[in-house]
C-alpha cells in the first residue's frame, strides 16, 4: 500500500507526557520557521488526559517549533513507520518564548548559571522503569535470569538509543520485579534533558514493536519497589575544565558545587513539586525504601537527596567526579525537572548559601509540596506568575481526581498513563 511519511513536532509539558502535531514530512524546510499551531490551554492537560482547569481559556494562539539539534530519526527495520520527531520549542505567533515553554524554562536556568558563576551544566538521566514483557520470579533483583528474561528488548532499545543520538551507557535487571534501568552519556546543558525525553520515548517505541509497555510510572504496587528518575551532574568552566571537584574539601566539593548543593537542600520542599509531581511520588519517598526522606547531602549514600557518586581514583577524579539528585521521578518533565534542580543552585551561588547540618523533611503528599511551591518567592520569581499560577492550578487539579482512590487505585492509573 502507499506511504507517505509524516514528521511530528514534540513538546514534554507539565504532565510530563510528550505531545505534538504531525505533518508530512515534504513540508520540513518551511516548517522549521513556521513550527505548527498550537493552544495555550493544551498545556493543561495533566495526565489523565483531563483539563481539570484553565487560566487560558479557549483563545490563544501558539507555535511549536523545532529545534534543529533535537531530530529524532529510529527506522525499526520491521515495516513499521519511522520514529521520526523534532523536540521544539512553544512560542507566541511572533517568534517570542511562551512563559510556559519547558525548554526556555531551562534555557534560562541554564543562562543563569553561567552568569552566576561561569560554569556550563554537565549531566545525565538515569531511568528506572517496569518492562511487561517479562515475568518476574524469585530470586531476581539484579540477576542474570531477569536480563535474560527480557529476550531482545535491550538490544533492540540500545540500537534505537544510539540511532537517535543518545549514547547507551548501561542497562540492567533492577531490584523490583520487572524492573530495569538504564543510563545514557553525558551532555551539556539542554541536550542533557532532550536526551532524557528521547531516551523514555525509544524505551516505549521499543517495547511496543515487541508487544508490550516500557512503564516509568513512579510506583506500580503501594507495597512494591518505586521507580526512580537519578539526575547526575557536573560543572565545567568556559576551557571545558572540570570544576565540580575541590580535593583539599571534606566532601571533595569545590566552592561552586557548595553553594549549589546549599541552594537545592534549601529549596527542596518546593523542588519536589517540579521533580516527584505525582500523589503516588509520596508512595516512593518513604522510610525504608531506598529513596530520600530529607534534604541531605551525602557521600555515596542512596537514602540522600543529593548523593556524592563514587570515583576511581587516578588522574582523572575531577573528570569523574559528580553529584546525583534522587529526588525525582518518570512523572516529570525532564526540562522542568533539570530546570528546577539549576535555578535553586543558581539561588545558592548568588546568596552563598552553606550546606545545613540537617536538612528539612521532603513533603509527605503532593499537596504540600505544592503548598511549598505556592510559598516559594524564588520559584515564583524562576517561573515567571503565570507559569507558576498556571502549574499549580495543573497540579491540583490531578490531585483532586486522585482524592478517594486508594493508593492501589492510584498506582493503577498512573500506571495506565505513564
Amino acid at each position: 500500500m502507499n506511504r507517505e511519511p509524516l514528521i511530528m513536532v514534540c513538546t514534554c509539558e507539565m504532565a510530563g507526557r510528550v505531545r505534538g502535531k504531525g505533518f508530512p514530512a515534504r513540508e520540513l524546510p518551511g516548517r522549521m520557521a513556521r513550527g505548527v499551531g498550537w493552544v495555550p490551554t493544551n498545556a493543561m492537560i495533566n495526565a489523565f488526559s483531563v483539563i481539570a482547569g484553565t487560566p487560558f481559556g479557549t483563545g490563544g494562539d501558539l507555535i511549536l517549533v523545532p529545534d534543529p539539534t533535537a531530530e529524532v530519526e529510529v527506522d525499526f527495520a520491521d515495516g513499521s513507520a519511522k520514529e521520526h520527531f523534532f523536540l521544539g520549542d512553544l512560542r507566541w505567533l511572533d517568534g517570542r518564548a511562551w512563559a510556559l515553554c519547558p525548554r526556555d524554562f531551562l534555557r534560562r536556568a541554564l543562562a543563569a548559571l553561567k552568569e552566576a558563576a561561569g560554569v556550563s551544566l554537565v549531566a545525565a538521566f538515569e531511568h528506572e522503569f517496569t518492562y511487561t514483557g517479562v515475568q518476574d520470579g524469585p530470586g531476581n533483583p539484579y540477576s542474570l535470569d531477569s536480563f535474560r528474561r527480557q529476550g531482545v528488548f535491550a538490544e533492540v532499545f540500545t540500537a534505537a538509543l544510539r540511532a537517535a543520538g543518545c549514547e547507551p551507557d548501561s542497562f540492567m535487571a533492577e531490584y523490583g520485579g520487572r524492573q530495569y534501568e538504564f543510563t545514557v552519556d553525558v551532555a551539556e546543558g539542554m541536550r542533557a534533558a532532550d536526551r532524557a525525553v528521547v531516551a523514555r520515548e525509544m524505551a516505549r517505541a521499543s517495547a511496543s514493536r515487541l508487544g508490550h509497555r516500557a512503564i516509568f510510572s513512579p510506583v506500580l504496587d503501594p507495597a512494591g519497589v518505586g521507580n526512580g528518575v537519578h539526575i547526575h551532574f557536573s560543572f565545567k568552566d568556559a576551557a571545558g575544565t572540570p570544576v565540580m571537584h575541590d580535593p583539599a574539601d571534606p566532601l571533595g566539593l569545590s566552592p561552586v558545587a557548595r553553594a549549589f548543593a546549599a541552594g537545592i537542600l534549601h529549596h527542596q520542599p518546593a523542588l519536589c513539586a517540579l521533580t516527584a509531581p505525582s500523589t503516588i511520588s509520596y508512595i516512593r519517598l518513604r522510610p525504608n525504601r531506598w529513596a530520600p526522606t530529607h534534604a541531605t547531602l551525602e557521600q555515596q549514600d542512596r537514602g540522600a537527596a543529593l548523593r556524592i557518586c563514587p570515583v576511581l581514583p587516578g588522574p582523572n577524579v575531577a573528570k569523574q567526579f559528580n553529584v546525583e539528585y534522587r529526588v525525582a521521578d518518570g512523572a516529570a518533565s525532564p526540562y522542568l525537572a533539570l530546570a528546577a534542580v539549576v535555578w535553586a543552585g543558581v539561588d545558592g551561588i548568588r546568596r552563598g548559601l552553606a550546606i545545613p547540618a540537617e536538612g528539612p523533611a521532603l513533603p509527605a503528599s503532593l499537596e504540600q509540596a505544592l503548598d511549598a511551591l505556592e510559598a516559594s518567592e524564588a520559584a515564583r520569581g524562576w517561573m515567571g506568575e503565570s507559569f507558576h499560577g498556571a502549574y499549580l492550578m495543573h497540579k491540583r487539579g490531578e490531585a483532586a481526581l486522585m482524592a478517594g482512590l486508594t493508593e492501589a487505585e492510584q498506582c493503577a492509573r498512573y500506571a495506565d498513563t505513564y
